[in-house]
């Protein structure tokens, strides 16, 4: 990666991720893997900007939980009302501002539904997917559900 940095200020790049890139549940793959594609793609532009351009510019992974917008409103019933699970826009772009200003590359937002101890406790069951050879998507596989729920109230 080569930059021409010629501008006076700093500048920075916020890609919109999704938790379901990162803990990958089952039932939609083709979403999950463009999220996963693009916390990929963040990383890989985050690790490049800083070699090239100091703090000059930086990147960051906003990585959202359930959020109420008229995207996901218009796929809803008419007259559906925001389910007490989900953030509104304003609550989402506060808690990433917070955490933008103090420098975070991961910008993971919680929701009415998940604390960040759940996430954390979800994103780190995953990871040991792999590490610890357990099934793909074991937090789904009935043999390790009972597990996963122990796990995650030690986190919760």
């Amino acid at each position: 990666m080569h930059l021409e940095l010629a501008q006076g200020g700093r500048g920075a790049v916020v890609n919109l991720g999704s938790k379901e890139g990162i803990t990958t549940p089952p039932g939609n793959a083709a979403y999950s893997v463009a999220k996963a594609g693009v916390k990929v793609l963040t990383e890989q532009l985050a690790h490049g900007l800083r070699a090239e351009a100091g703090d000059k510019v930086t990147a960051h992974l906003l990585v959202p939980g359930y959020t109420w917008t008229p995207m996901n409103a218009a796929q809803k019933p008419a007259g559906a009302t925001m389910p007490d699970e989900a953030w509104t826009a304003e609550e989402l772009l506060a808690h990433f501002e917070g955490r933008f200003r103090r420098g975070d590359f991961y910008i993971l937002c919680p929701d009415n539904a998940v604390t960040p101890e759940l996430d954390a406790a979800r994103i780190l069951w995953g990871a040991r997917d792999i590490t610890e050879n357990r099934p793909a998507l074991s937090r789904w596989h009935p043999d390790f559900a009972e597990a996963f729920s122990a796990f995650a109230r030690g986190k919760d």
